[in-house]
């Protein structure tokens, strides 16, 4: 059956196209908008069988299309959702699959939109429930989860696990006998190494610590 379909997309040419694909295939497209304030407005007045959405777009040009989805979800369980993005973002990814239910979810770059088949197909399938992530996603997510910690020097990893015993930065240096400011070197690496990053919900130094703990 026909789909009805919310869009969003900040770049007016790949809005057009998206809406140029979905409808080659049948389905409906009831709104395309250019940023994530519409979108949500969007979704509410036209109550869509799924809703696709860039990661990145206005009004802060970070990642406000998935926070948008998330707000969707929220207001309405399980709404069907295709969050497209340029390139792989572990964090995104992971946000997506944690909205708390992992049917109905997809996640794809945007290079797949060209393979018009492969696409429509995706759309169709997450608006049936189910959960379609990119291949490069899957690769790199295994990859990492796999050996979370791989990056890590010995010392890092040594940091690190006195990390998650809840040591401060100056404990840290007085157990393993060197400066607070090589530990603070050697944290800010492993941050980096982790791809951790400040948000809403909590300091990267925890999140280092939950990657130790799960490893």
């Amino acid at each position: 059956m026909p789909l009805n379909i919310v869009l969003a997309e900040d770049s007016p040419l790949l809005r057009d196209g998206l809406v140029s694909v979905v409808t080659r295939f049948g389905h409906r497209v009831s709104a395309a908008v250019g940023d994530a304030d519409a979108l949500i407005a969007a979704a509410h007045e036209h109550d869509p069988d799924i809703v696709i959405t860039d990661v990145r777009m206005p009004p802060g040009n970070a990642d406000d299309g998935l926070r948008a989805a998330v707000a969707l979800r929220g207001h309405r369980p399980g709404l069907p959702v295709l969050v497209l993005s340029q390139y792989v973002e572990q964090s995104y990814a992971t946000h997506l699959l944690d909205m708390g239910s992992e049917s109905g979810i997809g996640y794809l770059l945007k290079d797949r939109v060209s393979a018009v088949t492969h696409f429509a197909g995706a759309v169709e399938q997450v608006a049936a429930g189910a959960t379609v992530m990119d291949p490069e996603v899957v690769r790199q997510l295994l990859r990492r989860r796999q050996d979370p910690l791989r990056r890590l020097t010995p010392r890092e990893r040594e940091v690190l696990s006195l990390m998650a015993e809840g040591r401060s930065n100056a404990e840290i240096a007085r157990d393993l006998y060197v400066t607070e400011a090589a530990v603070n070197k050697h944290v800010s690496s492993i941050l980096q190494k982790l791809d951790l990053r400040l948000d809403g919900h909590g300091h990267r130094r925890v999140l280092a610590v939950l990657t130790y703990l799960r490893a």
